[in-house]
C-alpha cells in the first residue's frame, strides 16, 4: 500500500473523531480562552479544521511560505469550523491520494523571507504536522471542553465520559 493510502486510511478514522471534538466546542463560547496568552476556543477549533486541508495544500509543490503564526482566524460561529473542516476533509480526499511514494519522499521547504526554514522530506512534513500537530491541538481542545463542562469524546482510548467507538461497536453487536 501506498504511503499516501496509509495516510488517507489513518486520516479518515481520525477526521471523524476529530468532527466529534469539534460538533461540541459551544457556540456561545468561541471566544472564550483559558489564558491570555491562549488561542479562543473558536481560533483553536477553527486551527485544527483548517490543518489537514492547509497542509495537504502546501505541499502540493515542492516550496511553501511559513505561515504566520500570530493571526489565527476568529469564527463568528459554529457552523464556520464544521464548514471548514468539511472543506478540509473534501481537499485531501482530493489531493492526497496523488501523491505517489517517490513525490513522499522528495525534499519539501518551508521558505521565509527567501530563505529556507525547514527542510524534510514531504512525508514526514505530513506525519509531523497534519497529523501529529493535529492530534497535539485536539488534545488541547480536550482540556478546554473540560474546563467549559462539555463531555469530551474519546479518541483512541476512553475519555472519563465515553468509551472509544471500538467499544461501543462491539457492544452493540
Amino acid at each position: 500500500m501506498s504511503m499516501a493510502r496509509n495516510f488517507l486510511t489513518e486520516f479518515e478514522e481520525q477526521a471523524a473523531v476529530t468532527r466529534k471534538f469539534l460538533e461540541r466546542v459551544p457556540a456561545d463560547r468561541l471566544t472564550w480562552k483559558p489564558h491570555e496568552k491562549s488561542m479562543t476556543a473558536g481560533q483553536l477549533a477553527f486551527h485544527i479544521a483548517f490543518v489537514p486541508g492547509g497542509v495537504i495544500q502546501a505541499v502540493q509543490n515542492s516550496t511553501a511560505p511559513a505561515p504566520d503564526f500570530a493571526n489565527f482566524p476568529q469564527p463568528t460561529t459554529a457552523r464556520e469550523v464544521l464548514d471548514k473542516l468539511e472543506e478540509s476533509i473534501r481537499t485531501v480526499r482530493r489531493l492526497l491520494p496523488a501523491l505517489d511514494d517517490a513525490k513522499m519522499l522528495e525534499t519539501w521547504r518551508l521558505v521565509r523571507d527567501g530563505r529556507d526554514v525547514l527542510l524534510l522530506p514531504r512525508q514526514q512534513f505530513i506525519r509531523d504536522v497534519m497529523f501529529s500537530h493535529w492530534y497535539q491541538h485536539r488534545g488541547q481542545l480536550s482540556v478546554y471542553l473540560r474546563i467549559l463542562g462539555v463531555p469530551v469524546p474519546a479518541s483512541w482510548g476512553p475519555s472519563a465520559d465515553e468509551p472509544p467507538a471500538f467499544v461501543e461497536k462491539a457492544q452493540s453487536a
